[in-house]
């Protein structure tokens, strides 16, 4: 398992391109997340202004293991994600941190983007884990849409908000 590149080069399909972030995309990346409706249903709702996202950034750079989203027909910065609490002892990544400029919301860019980290990740891993705030509603419905099973609930990051636990096995994932 010490071959998984958490930051490979680019994952790319017909609707989306992830590539590694750099420090050089925040300030584009900052655009679209300064947009206060992103993060109306996510436990962080005031990630959108700037000394708030800061944080968010520097954790997303220093992980080395985020990535900006593209729109591939378009070429538009539309978002990031990553994976985090790499486990190689017991075979499992989480996947998340993602938010996508909410033209998006819908299109299937979600979905393309989580199918590509998804399908990477089980090249090195046999679990992947989501965490969603319990009052992220939309992020819920897409994660159980991809076919994640709720698993429980969990302290992420010290939240006053509980979040979820969704996971996704290798022999499950089709």
């Amino acid at each position: 398992m010490s071959d998984f590149n958490l930051q490979p080069e680019t994952l790319e399909d017909n609707l989306i391109k992830l590539i590694p972030l750099q420090e050089s995309d925040l300030e584009m990346l900052y655009k679209v997340a300064s947009d206060p409706e992103i993060w109306e249903n996510h436990p962080s709702k005031n990630r959108y202004k700037r000394e708030e996202f800061q944080f968010f950034l520097d954790s997303a750079l220093t992980s080395k293991s985020a990535f900006i989203v593209y729109d591939v027909e378009t070429n538009e910065l539309i978002g990031s994600t990553r994976f985090y609490d790499f486990d190689s002892e017991n075979s499992k990544i989480a996947i998340g941190y993602t938010f996508l400029a909410k033209k998006y919301w819908g299109s299937g860019h979600n979905k393309a983007m989580k199918k590509l980290l998804i399908d990477y990740a089980f090249q090195y891993v046999n679990t992947i884990l989501f965490h969603i705030g319990e009052t992220n509603i939309i992020s819920q419905k897409a994660i159980a849409k991809i076919g994640a099973a709720k698993i429980g609930i969990v302290d992420f990051n010290n939240s006053e908000v509980p979040y979820f636990e969704y996971q996704i096995r290798k022999e499950d994932w089709v």
